[in-house]
């Protein structure tokens, strides 16, 4: 018989009742160190007080209006994004994958506006992840996400990542636009290289096609910069964000040039429940914090010494770990030769939340907001789980 929650996901038995900072507490009131953050999403940790207090100083006033209405809180995010990154414009939804919609849609309707309704495809990358509704998939293009729907969605032209020739090759009348993680996480921790970011912008210039950054789990801080892009020097057309921009509440944001969202115009896009007020207050709060001087400097410095630390324990734990350790910033992973999932297990076990990606690859996604005292600590839980996999 069927549960009456549908069973799409393999939990532990664990239930957390409460968090603060860091850390998350059990039933039991046990607690573990958190450096999966909800796949990236609590950048600030739990229960952060700005983000507590916005919350419940809006909470007071009104939640939902819908889109039909002026939200100065939508507004006022947009401007200060805007104002902080590449983009011109903002539109704001519920989750990343809502932000990839967008993307792909305003790639399309830019092409139709300038005149080349014929350009519709996008090119994708092997080892993508872009989020869980039909056209995601068959973006990311992952057989374990597309098994069992049907033929992919048309529209879609993967090449292997990080290579500029395949790129140059799969580009044809039809094509539309780029899309690409800076960072890719599910993949793996696999940092594209600048010279590729640099290159697929040249190509998309040359083309007349748009070049759009999925920076839902490298961006908002995760490598040390508001936008992972900014290390390359190199900026897209769009970029869709989310996860860490709501701190924990479901916050997704597309963000464009002027340009590729010149197509956009009233009625060809819309959400109902995206940027409410709730939602609005918290992530402003949420660029309260990052804005503020010193944080991102705070991330690169406790990003280098946590991967100086894993460091040593790939030379320690050979049988365990191998390869140099991937990523920048606070967006880290460690390839495994045991199966990564056992190793998440035995590190929840001792009290430390890490989470798989892939090519077995060990991920961590501490807060941003981490200290140097819960990197000994989780670095020596690491060392710990590790000794007993040596054998």
């Amino acid at each position: 018989m069927i549960p009456s929650l549908l069973p799409i996901h393999v939990r532990p038995d664990v239930v957390f009742e409460r968090g603060e900072g860091a850390y998350l507490y059990d039933l039991s009131g046990r607690r573990y160190l958190d450096f999966i953050c909800g796949i990236g999403v609590t950048g600030l940790g739990h229960c952060h007080p700005r983000l507590v207090a916005a919350l419940r100083e809006q909470e007071e006033k009104v939640w939902h209006l819908s889109n039909l209405f002026e939200i100065p809180e939508q507004t006022r995010l947009a401007q200060r994004l805007v104002a902080a990154s590449f983009a011109d414009t903002a539109f704001f939804f519920n989750s990343g994958v809502e932000a990839i919609e967008c993307s792909l849609k305003m790639a399309r309707k830019y092409q139709d506006s300038v005149g080349h309704p014929e350009r519709y495809r996008i090119i994708t990358f092997e080892g993508a992840f872009h989020g869980r509704t039909l056209a995601a998939i068959a973006a990311g293009g992952q057989d374990k996400h597309l098994a069992g729907f049907g033929p992919p969605m048309d529209g879609f032209d993967q090449v292997p990542f990080g290579n500029l020739n395949q790129v140059s090759g799969a580009l044809t009348e039809q094509t539309a636009g780029i899309l690409v993680e800076p960072v890719q996480g599910e993949g793996g921790i696999r940092p594209a290289a600048p010279e590729f970011l640099q290159g697929l912008r040249r190509l998309a210039d040359e083309m007349g096609i748009l070049l759009i950054f999925d920076e839902v789990q490298c961006g908002m801080g995760r490598t040390g910069r508001l936008l992972a892009h900014e290390w390359a020097g190199v900026a897209p057309d769009i970029a869709a964000v989310a996860k860490a921009l709501g701190g924990g509440f479901p916050v997704g944001a597309c963000l464009a040039l002027e340009r590729a969202a010149s197509g956009m115009t009233v009625g060809s896009h819309g959400t109902t429940f995206g940027g409410n007020p709730l939602a609005m207050a918290v992530a402003n709060a949420v660029l309260d914090v990052m804005l503020e001087e010193g944080f991102f400097e705070h991330i690169v410095e406790m990003g280098e010494k946590l991967s100086a630390r894993l460091d040593r324990l790939v030379k320690d734990h050979p049988k365990v770990v191998e390869g140099d350790i991937r990523g920048t910033g606070l967006m880290l992973g460690m390839r495994c030769i045991p199966p990564n999932r056992d190793l998440v297990v035995a590190l929840r076990e001792a009290g430390l939340l890490a989470g798989p990606a892939g090519d077995n690859v060990l991920r961590l996604l501490p807060p941003l907001i981490v200290g140097e005292a819960e990197i000994d600590e989780a670095v020596g839980i690491l060392d710990s789980v590790f000794a007993g996999f040596d054998s």
